[in-house]
């Protein structure tokens, strides 16, 4: 009997006919299982909540994330919902059971994360009190990648250093500014600038502190620039924060020169690598270099200070197997170790709103198995700020990502 493929066959007239509900069942299998397979594999949509991009990337941003670039990852966690990340849809329920694990690997690429690409990556730090996600199904964030594994980076009064040679900012790239003014700038001629202020506003980009005459906020060099020259501003001053004054948790960050009055309030998080022995903050850090596969370093009390958490959290060890004594010794299958070998490739990353973003200044390194993809263009821009007939930022759309 010779097999004939089922388009060829004639269609048997005596065979029932699919109902309309196994038809739409049928439809949508279909459907979930292809937009699996190009989420998975191709191209993934992801929206920007937060300022820390900005304003090279906007919060109401929608992108499309390349997993061809840097190679689309095998999955880690099998049992999970399609289609979703940590929770089912519009619930707190848990989308997964990470009752099977599976080895990860990453498949054939065309490219490797550069200096300067903007990445896709999942959250490489723990919070407290929250659950410990599975790799490929913590927290995705957004940064521009500043150094790569093997290099060295430093940052000096802001500007970045990679190997000794100055890292370009972005031309969007913000600061936090002080803006001393004579009278306030009226509304209409800062949202000609793009910016937000107000009270009533989410999110404002700078804040009006009448009792001091000036505005406080988060802007890049050419919009400083074009604010200095309205008739109401005396000064348009960068803050930044000394070398040597290290940056703790719960520390005002922004104040009025030394006088204690906080303007954007309380940093959260202490400055990377979180010892007493490197007096860091966001505007003068480092030198630090950043860990490369196959690269040895010497265990001592300095190089466990800045590579004993990446060792113990995203080398592959299990809690027995590894520990870091009082006495600045690294224990590996209960032997002391005087050198150690890295697994995999790290990644320094930041965000272009320098002073308002949370990255590698305050967690660390970003293993190379938390890589996701790199951020190829906007499809969607929306600012929920403005006036209705102003949400969609039509310029924006379908624009690249440098």
């Amino acid at each position: 009997m010779r097999f004939i493929p089922s388009f060829f066959r004639k269609k048997d007239p005596n065979k029932p006919k699919k109902s309309k509900l196994r038809e739409w069942i049928d439809a949508i299998v279909f459907a979930v299982v292809v937009a699996t397979f190009l989420r998975w594999l191709l191209l993934e949509a992801y929206t920007i909540p937060t300022p820390s991009m900005e304003g090279s990337l906007l919060t109401g941003d929608f992108l499309f994330v390349s997993k061809l670039h840097y190679g689309a990852r095998t999955p880690k966690t099998p049992l999970q919902v399609p289609l979703t990340h940590q929770k089912i849809f519009f619930t707190n329920i848990p989308s997964y059971l990470d009752w099977i694990q599976l080895p990860q690997y990453r498949l054939p690429h065309f490219s490797e994360v550069k200096n300067g690409d903007v990445v896709v990556f999942n959250y490489p730090g723990f919070e407290e009190k929250q659950p410990r996600h599975p790799v490929d199904l913590r927290t995705n964030y957004i940064k521009r990648c500043i150094a790569i594994a093997g290099d060295t980076l430093e940052i000096r009064n802001a500007d970045v250093y990679v190997n000794g040679k100055r890292f370009p900012d972005h031309e969007k790239t913000q600061f936090s500014y002080s803006i001393e003014v004579k009278d306030e700038i009226p509304q209409e001629d800062l949202e000609e600038l793009g910016l937000f202020v107000g009270d009533d506003i989410e999110n404002p980009d700078i804040e009006y502190l009448p009792a001091q005459n000036r505005y406080v906020g988060f802007l890049n060099a050419k919009t400083a620039e074009a604010i200095s020259k309205l008739p109401q501003v005396k000064k348009v001053e960068k803050i930044i924060m000394p070398a040597g004054k290290k940056e703790e948790a719960g520390q005002t960050i922004l104040n009025d020169k030394g006088k204690g009055e906080t303007i954007f309030g309380e940093n959260v998080y202490p400055v990377f690598p979180h010892s007493a022995k490197f007096n860091w903050n966001r505007d003068n850090f480092g030198p630090l270099w950043v860990p490369k596969k196959g690269a040895t370093i010497p265990i001592n009390e300095t190089t466990l200070a800045l590579y004993g958490f990446t060792i113990q959290e995203f080398e592959g060890y299990d809690k027995d197997e590894l520990e870091i004594t009082n006495n600045n010794e690294l224990i590996i299958d209960k032997k002391p170790v005087k050198t150690y070998t890295f697994k995999q490739d790290y990644y320094f990353m930041m965000g272009d709103n320098r002073h308002n973003s949370l990255d590698s200044r305050y967690w660390g390194f970003v293993p190379a198995d938390h890589i996701v993809g790199k951020a190829l263009f906007i499809w969607m821009s929306w600012e929920s700020r403005a006036k209705w007939y102003k949400k969609i930022r039509w310029g924006r759309l379908f624009n690249g990502i440098d």
